[in-house]
This record gives structure tokens, sequence and C-alpha cells, in this order.
């Protein structure tokens, strides 16, 4: 049986996040074992904090939830891709939809998408 391979990255696992109908990347984390299983158990996804040293439910302060509805591995067994379904306004903790909002431009960082919700209303703390 195939099994992910938590041991080459130190326990943890980069997860690309896409949005499942539009294909857009929303953002990149982390799984570890734990967070995996809870992903499974749940439906939704659960990452690992590298910040927070914690497991970390994606929309537990925001409730903008992401409900899994594909689940991909590469050939090395090391690195997931997950599409979901992003519930409430985005993905970004910034109030994006995408944490890959900004695009290089000649000399600069050029801001392409839009904000969608107030992080300073979203995150109280």
């Amino acid at each position: 049986m195939l099994k992910i391979d938590f041991a080459k990255g130190g326990g943890l696992v980069p997860v690309i996040v896409q949005d499942y109908r539009s294909k857009e990347v929303l953002m990149v984390a982390y799984m570890n074992e734990e967070a995996w299983k809870k992903t499974l158990r749940t439906g939704k996804a659960c990452y690992y904090s590298r910040s927070r040293d914690r497991l970390w439910l994606k929309g537990e302060e925001s409730g903008h939830f992401q409900e899994i509805k594909n689940i991909f591995i590469d050939c090395d067994n090391d690195t997931l891709l997950i599409q979901v379904k992003q519930l409430g306004g985005g993905a970004c903790h910034t109030g994006y939809r995408s944490c890959f909002f900004r695009k290089k431009a000649k000399r600069e960082w050029k801001i392409l998408g839009k904000k969608v919700f107030n992080p300073e209303e979203v995150y109280k703390e």
C-alpha cells in the first residue's frame, strides 16, 4: 500500500492547495501524520503550523474552512496536492482569496488580487 513519506521532510510534507473548480493555487502548507489523519477523518483541511508548532484546522479562527474534494500525491510520495472547495472569503490570512496575489513586474511586485475580506474583522487576536 502506498504511504506518504513523512520521514523525508522531518515529519512534514508540503501541501499545495488548489481550488477544485478553477484550479487556482490558493496556498501552500504542511502536514504531519496527525494532520493527515484528521483531514481524512473530518473531510476538512488540517495542517501543521510550523510557526505555532501545532495542528491547525484551516478556518478554525476565520470560519474560512477548506472542504476536501480530491487528493493527489507526487511520484516521490512526499508532496500532496489537495483540491478544495474554499468556504468563506478566502484562503489568505491577509484578506485575499489566494496567497499568491502578487506577480513579479519589472522592478517590483504587482498586486493582482483584490481583498475578499478584512483580516482585522476576521482575526480578533
